[in-house]
């Protein structure tokens, strides 16, 4: 009997681990399961011409700027990202358009028994259908964003024709490492012997370990802030933060005219104007309505959060209502002495099983001088700011992918 599309996201979202939604009790720490998965299916990741992403904040937008350019020159591009806002098939795309629900139905169907000889997890078979796709749609380029840091990282299967790290930060700290340089080193796992590598940003604490890992690969190592002379680029992504975004990219696009992809300087600047168009792009600083301003912005660790408080200073408004929500399973203590005490706070729990509830999240942000109320839901805590706002404030929702995803 064929699974119909609801029936497979069951299948896949509640039946199977996924570290989104659980946390620790769906993370692997090695890539056996992976190289069994892609070699049962007869490795569909080899013979794509793949670039390769990771970093703690912005490589989900560098992924993107990345497509766009490359879909203006006239390729057939394909993307894999993670997690999703709204729909499940926001992770696997082509040219911007999602995967099909008949496809993802039917790889399912076709494959569940092979799922589950190996215990395959959500992330897994996620990742196999993506290059599956890209391979039976034939895509001229892949640009394969990591899940959680890179050396471990489900993706790293593959050997790409570039690797970019965007930048390093704080994140995910009880499975990468406590301090930047053992961040980096997780992250760096995704050099490839002679594969060039794209660095966003150099950091005291992280260079000494892209050059070492960079030398070992004998792979050619850019440092794209300084390469890229820094100057406003013209495109569609709102908020100041993206400039960075944008020079990591442009890196990485000059690294593949070098290595003889044809990509004109007309495409880059389309491509720069048009990601949103192009790839169906979300999530950072969506500007949602006017008097009050709405935004929504998925920041949720100590890089994204610096980031967020540099925008919110770059903007006018009267009052801040912060809608604000996260996970129960990390510290957030840095995180919440960064946010800014001026605000009214409206705490929220995402509905997944990860959320931190409502009133221990106050409870925590109290400590750090933040004020304000604990609601039942995102929604209402949605609610309850916009009814509080006047014409001339600010409501702004983050803290997490999730907690966005429920208001979009």
């Amino acid at each position: 009997m064929a699974l119909s599309y609801k029936q497979t996201l069951h299948y896949l979202i509640e039946q199977l681990p996924m570290f989104q939604r659980v946390g620790v009790a769906a993370y692997r720490n090695d890539l056996t399961n992976i190289i069994r998965l892609c070699d049962i299916l007869q490795n569909p990741h080899q013979g794509l011409k793949c670039i390769h992403v990771a970093g703690t904040n912005g490589k989900g937008s560098v992924t993107h700027i990345i497509a766009s350019i490359l879909q203006e020159q006239g390729y057939k591009v394909g993307v894999f990202v993670s997690p999703h806002y709204k729909d499940y098939r926001e992770r696997i795309k082509i040219n911007g358009k999602y995967i099909s629900k008949k496809f993802v139905a039917g790889f399912v169907e076709d494959n569940a028994h092979k799922f589950k000889s190996i215990n395959a997890s959500f992330f897994e078979i996620t990742t196999v259908m993506a290059f599956q796709y890209f391979k039976e749609k034939k895509v001229d380029f892949a640009v394969i964003e990591t899940g959680m840091g890179g050396r471990l990282d489900s993706t790293n299967i593959i050997t790409p024709m570039l690797s970019v790290i965007t930048n390093i930060s704080y994140d995910h700290q009880q499975f990468l490492g406590d301090t930047l340089s053992k961040i980096a080193v997780e992250k760096a796992g995704i050099i490839k012997k002679k594969v060039p590598v794209v660095i966003g940003e150099t950091q005291k604490e992280t260079k000494p370990v892209f050059l070492a890992k960079a030398k070992a690969c004998q792979s050619k190592i850019y440092f794209a802030d300084k390469e890229i002379v820094q100057k406003d680029f013209v495109t569609d992504l709102k908020g100041i933060y993206q400039q960075k975004n944008v020079t990591t990219a442009l890196m990485a696009i000059e690294v593949l005219k070098n290595s003889g992809v044809r990509i004109k300087d007309k495409a880059i600047d389309k491509g720069l104007k048009h990601v949103v168009k192009n790839t169906s792009f979300m999530g950072r600083w969506m500007i949602k309505s006017r008097k009050p301003l709405v935004i929504f912005d998925s920041a949720h660790n100590e890089g994204g959060i610096k980031e967020l408080k540099a925008e919110i200073a770059n903007t006018n408004y009267k009052t801040l209502h912060f809608v604000f929500g996260t996970v129960a399973d990390k510290d957030i203590s840095k995180v919440l002495s960064l946010l800014p005490k001026e605000a009214h706070y409206y705490f929220c729990k995402a509905n997944i099983p990860r959320g931190l509830a409502a009133d221990e999240l106050k409870k925590q942000a109290m400590k750090f001088g933040l004020s304000g109320d604990s609601l039942s839901s995102v929604k209402a805590a949605l609610k309850a700011a916009k009814a509080k706002a006047s014409r001339p404030d600010l409501v702004l929702v983050a803290g997490s992918v999730f907690v966005v995803a429920e208001v979009l």
